[in-house]
């Protein structure tokens, strides 16, 4: 069902990136999937780098967003087998790699949420934070982590 919404909206769950460092993508506990932080990864590479605000737009800030939003849901899968198992979007902690003067990281952060709640509906509203940082990992302009609630 979820699988069929993707392709309506004309997305693809990319493979899982790798960990770049000692941790796991997702780690399930319970009725519970947590994400590890995902940067914008395309086939291997860091498809948005540098600051939000400086190097790139508000808008190219919500693509991020939404490449890092498709990762963490490509971890979930990793742990759970399908999309189908997720009951809710809990929370998405959203980091943006900000240029000194940027404030719009709610703005950039609606990229990964907006994502959610046309893939799942109702069930894809979410408590957030969204945060400004001063560097991310790789020069990523965006990183978020994700909780979800299973069936």
């Amino acid at each position: 069902m979820i699988e069929e919404k993707l392709k309506e909206l004309g997305l693809i769950i990319p493979q899982t990136p790798a960990p770049l460092a000692a941790y796991i993508p997702a780690v399930q506990a319970g009725k519970f999937v947590f994400t590890s932080g995902q940067v914008p990864l395309s086939e291997g590479k860091i498809k948005f780098s540098g600051k939000v605000g400086k190097d790139l737009n508000e808008k190219e800030g919500q693509q991020a967003a939404e490449l890092c939003a498709l990762n963490c849901l490509s971890a979930v899968k990793g742990v759970t087998g399908s999309l189908d198992n997720i009951e809710r979007i809990i929370k998405l902690v959203v980091y943006v790699n900000s240029d000194e003067n940027f404030t719009a990281q709610p703005k950039v952060a609606n990229g990964a949420s907006e994502l959610m709640i046309k893939i799942f509906g109702e069930k894809g509203k979410h408590a957030r934070s969204a945060v400004g940082v001063s560097q991310l990992p790789m020069n990523a302009a965006v990183e978020i982590e994700m909780i979800v609630l299973l069936k």
